[in-house]
């Protein structure tokens, strides 16, 4: 595995493979790797020649208030994670290489980005297209790989790819949970055990609204309130609980066509996210 830190040595580095006519296969990520980041990667190493990893924590992305220095940071463990998985090239800018001073363009996803997170995070999904957008420009991959568990980023990421011409086709895997259903995340490691176990009442409660949707509940009051009657005796705040759909993230009025049910809470300092994508 090559480690490179310069995006200049990168971007030149890419070009010369995709001269020649290899594959490239990009998945980036801000560390602190776990098995739905692996999954990912495992999935670029099946489709292409040669697989790139970025391990860089977004500091656009991160409001005042959100956990930028708390943010877990385990580099000889993600290190040891991509070798062991084969992965070619290992990306870790630092964040004057790619912010330099004196820089100032940022790219909006106007629509996909204001409801969900985006009411909650104010910046953050401008902080996530740009750095999205450098990243692609450097690796110059042919496809990239985003997880479900983050579904309006990566709604926005695939409409921002095509808006600007990148010809990089966005792959998006399911989301990966853990034995006990809890959705993985880097943020996990904040949790105690005890938060661990309030966490589930998040995909517990996801689970009920599939299978009552299964069963012919189609109404939207009544699923959200099932939601947050399992919800507000175990989350110490409540972001959102949103039936919307899939492609626009618009709220629906009644449950049919592809919708996702989507869910922010807090448990403790943590914050949340999960989600269920569900065909009525």
């Amino acid at each position: 595995m090559k480690i490179i830190q310069s995006p200049r040595e990168l971007q030149q580095e890419m070009g010369r493979l995709r001269s020649r006519g290899k594959g490239i296969g990009f998945v980036p990520t801000m560390g602190a790797l776990h098995e739905g980041h692996l999954s990912l990667i495992r999935k670029a190493r099946s489709e292409n020649r040669v697989v790139v990893v970025s391990i860089f924590v977004n500091p656009l992305q991160f409001g005042p208030k959100d956990d930028f220095k708390r943010y877990p940071r385990r580099i000889q463990k993600d290190r040891a994670m991509l070798a062991k998985e084969k992965v070619d090239y290992l990306f870790m800018p630092s964040r004057s290489s790619f912010y330099p001073e004196g820089y100032q363009t940022l790219i909006e996803v106007k629509d996909l980005s204001r409801g969900l997170c985006g009411k909650f995070r104010p910046g953050h999904f401008q902080g996530v297209a740009t750095v999205v957008a450098k990243l692609f420009n450097v690796t110059k991959p042919h496809r990239a790989y985003f997880g479900a568990k983050d579904y309006q980023q990566a709604l926005i990421i695939k409409q921002m790819a095509s808006d600007l011409n990148f010809g990089v086709e966005i792959r998006v895997l399911p989301l990966i949970r853990d034995k006990k259903g809890l959705a993985l995340s880097s943020r996990n490691a904040y949790l105690s055990f005890k938060e661990k176990e309030r966490a589930l009442a998040i995909s517990r409660s996801l689970n009920w609204a599939k299978k009552a949707i299964r069963k012919g509940n189609r109404n939207v009051v009544s699923i959200r309130n099932g939601i947050l009657k399992s919800l507000k005796s175990k989350l110490r705040k409540i972001d959102y609980i949103e039936i919307v759909e899939a492609k626009s993230l618009q709220p629906v009025k009644s449950i049919r066509g592809q919708i996702v049910i989507a869910v922010a809470g807090w448990v403790g300092e943590t914050r949340l996210i999960d989600n269920v994508i569900i065909r009525a």
